[in-house]
C-alpha cells in the first residue's frame, strides 16, 4: 500500500519537472540563467601611451614681426660697478685684540674734538663723531648724521674727498639713502690708525670734500 502511494508521489512529481522544464525552455530562462551564474569579463581599458615632452629651445619661442628681428632679451641680472675708483688695501687687522676705551677716555676725546670744533669758522658746516670698533675694525661702516646729510650732503651716492690735517686726501663712497660712507673709509680707518674712542671733525669745505680733524684717545693717557 505504501510503496504504491509512494510510486503515485514520483510519477506525479516527475510529471511536474517535466512541465516546468518544458515552461522555462519555452521562455528561454535555461539560457538565461547561465549567463547570470557564469558573467562576461569586463573588457580592459585601453590605456594611451604617454607621449614625452621636449625641453623648449629658447632660441625658437615664437615671436611677433615686431620683434622677431630685435635680438632677444636677456633677463640676467647685471652687476654695476660703483662711480668712482676706490683705493683698496689689503692689510687685515687683527679682531682678537681688540680694544675698548673706556668712558673717561671717551668723554676726554670727544669734548676736546667739541672744544676744536667751536674755534673753527661756524660759517662752514662740521659735526664731531665719536669713533666705535664697527667703525675702525670689522665691518667699517661710518654712519654720518642724519640732520647733517640731508642739510648738506648730496641727494645721491657721490665720491667723498677726505683730507686730512697733513693735507693727505683720500677717497670714500658716500651712500645717500644710507646716509654713510662705506667704499674707501676702511682704508682712510687703518691708514690714519683709528681706534675704539677716538673723536673726529668733519668739517664740509666744499660739497663733496671734508676737513678731517683727530682727536686721539690716548691722548687722556698722557694728560
Amino acid at each position: 500500500m505504501v510503496a504504491a502511494k509512494k510510486s503515485e508521489y514520483e510519477a506525479s512529481r516527475q510529471k511536474r519537472l517535466e512541465e516546468n522544464k518544458k515552461r522555462m525552455e519555452e521562455l528561454n530562462l535555461t539560457g538565461l540563467a547561465q549567463s547570470m551564474l557564469s558573467p562576461k569579463p569586463s573588457p580592459m581599458k585601453k590605456v594611451k601611451p604617454r607621449s614625452l615632452k621636449v625641453p623648449l629651445d629658447p632660441s625658437k619661442v615664437r615671436r611677433s614681426n615686431r620683434v622677431a628681428d630685435m635680438p632677444p632679451i636677456s633677463y640676467k641680472e647685471s652687476v654695476h660697478e660703483p662711480a668712482g675708483r676706490i683705493r683698496s688695501y689689503g692689510r687685515h687687522r687683527d679682531l682678537s685684540n681688540r680694544v675698548y676705551a673706556s668712558y673717561e677716555a671717551r668723554e676726554y676725546a670727544r669734548s676736546r674734538a667739541e672744544e676744536l670744533r667751536s674755534q673753527l669758522d661756524q660759517d662752514i658746516p662740521s659735526f664731531v663723531k665719536p669713533m666705535l670698533q664697527s667703525h675702525v675694525t670689522g665691518g667699517f661702516w661710518l654712519g654720518l648724521p642724519q640732520h647733517f646729510c640731508r642739510g648738506h650732503l648730496p641727494s645721491r651716492d657721490v665720491i667723498m674727498n677726505l683730507i686730512d690735517e697733513e693735507g693727505q686726501q683720500s677717497e670714500a663712497k658716500y651712500l645717500a639713502q644710507k646716509t654713510g660712507l662705506s667704499g674707501g673709509w676702511r682704508g682712510f680707518a687703518i691708514e690714519h690708525e683709528l681706534v675704539d674712542g677716538d673723536a673726529i671733525i668733519f668739517q664740509l669745505t666744499k660739497p663733496t670734500t671734508f676737513k678731517v680733524y683727530i682727536i686721539r684717545v690716548n691722548e687722556h693717557e698722557a694728560s
